[in-house]
């Protein structure tokens, strides 16, 4: 698998801003046959958070403290999304720097605007092998397994009644094809009883919030998966207590959506317990990217246990991979396309970029190169409403291998991960009258090839 070691996504995450929040409110919660139920506002359809809801189940975001004081993003974050997972806030070096003196300010302040807004709260994470500060591994087994205990129950009583359910361990095995435990001062000096030692002081400390295993490049059937399920398997057998399977699922294409997705969650919620895709991310763009998030929300869907899901960030640029622009919001919160991919097969309508107007409108993309100097040009592509107003409009520019953007104008753009397709939204120029057009421009270092670049198909909203 290409998806970046466990510690290397942690160190990244921790230093990168990644925004995050909170949604729509909820209502009501029911369980009913092991699928949450959620009741949302009137405009429930028009919003991830709120078709989401009427499938029965949540749509969520990591969320990040220190940007919740940003207006754009916490609006975005309040209108569409029912459900938060605090990224660094719950993590041991963030509640329990030193031994037993916590300070769970900052994971406050995210649990707080949650319930203000009526959002479910996922807890990430008690007990993990990263970020854990350096006297917990220096402790002896004896002080190790007291001070696993005090951490897990501390962090639960003060959260209790107010978390959904509890990443309570996270990233225990190792990737490759070993199935083996991963090492870790748990793991190391406790043993393989550790995770259901943690499990058993977990339902001991809040009894009534669900009690999740985490864990990623474990969506497909293989050796870590398998690892993970005989692990599951055995603690329903013996009653140890577990109500979830998260799957991180970050994709890529280098570890694409595996065929075998929905299968597998389907394998583990046989074994009697929910599942959810807990930190979802897929580098690419346009079509593509969009028809890779649809397949993972189909798939959620298609399992009647698969609770619901959350996203890794809110726009790309807070992204902990921020390059691979994996996220269903652009750098300036504009919708795109995978956003709408999500939306729609939730059952959702809606959505468009700009706001107002528009509705089941065309629009055409046509390009031409307007000044060429010895090493680059400039190129423009005219967006043209077709017979019906549009209120938001969507294209792909996709470069040459040689070939770069060094700049562009009237437009707001997104790329791949490649850095080669360009993905153009409108920057205040979205509404369109029937027949009426904007245009945007970008200018090309050539580097030798003076091809014209291929612009896809307009898509209007």
């Amino acid at each position: 698998m290409v998806i970046d070691s466990c510690q290397e996504r942690a160190e990244r995450r921790f230093r990168l801003p990644v925004r995050r929040a909170l949604s729509l409110g909820v209502v009501g919660l029911l369980t009913a046959a092991g699928v949450l139920t959620l009741s949302g506002p009137a405009n429930a359809a028009s919003t991830l958070g709120g078709a989401a809801a009427a499938k029965g189940r949540y749509f969520g975001a990591a969320v990040a403290a220190n940007h919740l004081g940003e207006s754009q993003y916490a609006a975005t974050l309040d209108t569409e999304f029912n459900a938060v997972t605090p990224e660094n806030e719950m993590k041991w070096d963030a509640v329990e720097s030193s031994r037993n003196s916590f300070n769970f300010s900052s994971a406050d302040q995210i649990v707080g605007h949650a319930q203000g807004k009526g959002m479910k709260i996922r807890g990430h994470t008690l007990v993990w092998h990263s970020q854990l500060p350096g006297w917990v591994s220096g402790l002896n087994a004896t002080d190790l397994r007291s001070a696993m205990n005090n951490h897990i129950t501390k962090v639960m009583q003060h959260y209790q009644g107010k978390i959904y359910a509890w990443d309570v361990v996270n990233e225990a095995f190792q990737d490759g094809n070993s199935g083996a435990r991963r090492s870790s001062p748990f793991q190391d000096k406790l043993g393989d009883g550790f995770i259901e030692e943690a499990f058993r002081t977990a339902r001991a400390a809040d009894p009534n919030a669900k009690l999740c295993y985490n864990d990623y490049n474990t969506d497909g059937q293989n050796a870590k998966s398998n690892a993970v399920y005989n692990l599951v398997k055995d603690f329903k057998a013996r009653g140890v207590p577990i109500d979830c399977v998260g799957f991180q699922s970050h994709f890529n294409s280098q570890s694409p959506v595996p065929g075998d997705y929905q299968q597998n969650l389907q394998r583990f919620a046989d074994l009697g317990v929910d599942v959810q895709i807990t930190e979802l991310d897929i580098e690419g763009s346009g079509s593509a990217q969009a028809d890779n998030y649809r397949r993972v929300t189909q798939a959620c869907l298609a399992v009647s246990r698969c609770t619901g899901m959350t996203v890794w960030g809110i726009p790309d640029k807070y992204s902990w991979r921020a390059s691979g622009t994996p996220l269903l919001f652009d750098d300036n919160y504009g919708k795109k396309p995978a956003y709408q991919a999500v939306l729609t097969a939730l059952g959702g309508t809606g959505g468009g970029d700009d706001g107002g107007g528009g509705g089941g409108g065309t629009c055409t993309a046509t390009y031409s190169e307007t000044q060429r100097w010895g090493d680059r040009f400039n190129g423009q592509v005219t967006v043209r409403a077709g017979s019906s107003a549009i209120s938001g409009w969507t294209v792909t520019v996709t470069v040459r291998s040689a070939q770069s953007v060094s700049t562009t104008w009237n437009g707001s753009p997104s790329w791949d991960g490649s850095g080669k397709v360009m993905t153009m939204r409108p920057n205040g120029n979205g509404n369109l009258g029937a027949g009426a057009t904007t245009s945007f421009g970008f200018t090309v270092m050539a580097n030798g090839d003076w091809s014209a670049p291929a612009v896809g198909s307009c898509t209007a909203s």
